[in-house]
């Protein structure tokens, strides 16, 4: 099995501070948690493996953010709704841009 490292910036807002913080969410530690290769969330949700593996590989940026279409992709593969793998990425694959 094939993981892929992978940082997708996230813009938050931080209320105490009340500024914008840049975060990632780490895709890779998603994926090896779930033991989800890309192939399979391309096959469970229908959405082009190539399109799939450039979004999650894509060179991090400040302007690259998790879409819609890598969101419905890991919900799909799942049987999950996007808000709960939503959830799940803010409330365990976050971290500081720093």
């Amino acid at each position: 099995m094939v993981f892929y490292t992978c940082h997708i910036s996230q813009k938050w807002y931080n209320e105490k501070c009340k500024e914008v913080m840049d975060m990632k969410i780490d895709i890779k530690a998603y994926l090896n948690s779930k033991e989800l290769t890309i192939y399979q969330v391309s096959k469970y949700s229908g959405y082009g493996y190539t399109t799939l593996h450039k979004s999650f590989n894509k060179k991090q940026t400040s302007a690259t953010s998790l879409n819609l279409r890598d969101l419905d992709a890991l919900a799909q593969s799942q049987n999950k709704a996007m808000w709960q793998v939503l959830k799940e990425l803010e409330e365990h694959y976050l971290s500081d841009d720093n």
